[in-house]
């Protein structure tokens, strides 16, 4: 199955916003357990996902670690993002790994666990990513590039216990977040 089959997220239950856990609480540096998507708790953790990346302004994916639950979960929806080629809307996998990526860049990263700074860290701008649905466990491959390809590169990332502070090249690719009035 590939992302777009996935719909809207038909089935999942309406979900509740969430806190989001800030660095540099452990649970963000652990690597999170790999899990049954069709498990009820992992279905709402998936709806509650998606609810608290919604009502968060400029946020464009959120993984469970970053809510306090070490598992392999994430949403993902860079459909309003300007950076953003392609665009596979609002969707959640478990269990997720690149099986392919190619052309790495260089670019600028936030992230809701680290409010305070940016970094510029290299990944692959092409990838191809295999996870499962949450609700029915279905295989979903999704191959993407640009913008949401850092995205979903971002979130694995959580799920296996690093931040982008991690990938950043050293203190000099690390910066204040700036803000605007």
């Amino acid at each position: 199955m590939t992302v777009t089959d996935l719909g809207t997220l038909a089935g999942l239950p309406e979900g509740r916003v969430l806190d989001v856990v800030r660095a540099p609480d452990p649970v963000l540096a652990r690597a999170g357990a790999a899990v049954d998507p069709t498990d009820p708790e992992i279905v709402q953790l998936a709806a509650d996902l998606v609810a608290t990346m919604r009502v968060s302004p400029g946020c464009v994916g959120l993984a469970a670690p970053q809510v306090g639950a070490s598992v392999k979960v994430f949403c993902v929806d860079v459909t309003e993002h300007p950076k953003a080629r392609l665009k596979h809307g609002t969707f959640v996998l478990c269990n997720a790994e690149v099986v392919s990526a190619s052309r790495n860049e260089k670019a600028r990263e936030g992230c809701m666990s680290v409010p305070d700074f940016t970094g510029d860290v290299k990944r692959a701008t092409r990838v191809v990513v295999r996870g499962q649905a949450p609700l029915t466990g279905a295989e979903v491959i999704v191959e993407t590039d640009a913008f949401e390809a850092r995205a979903l590169q971002h979130e694995i990332d959580h799920c296996d216990g690093l931040l982008f502070l991690d990938r950043a090249a050293g203190a000099h690719a690390i910066h204040p977040r700036k803000t605007y009035l």
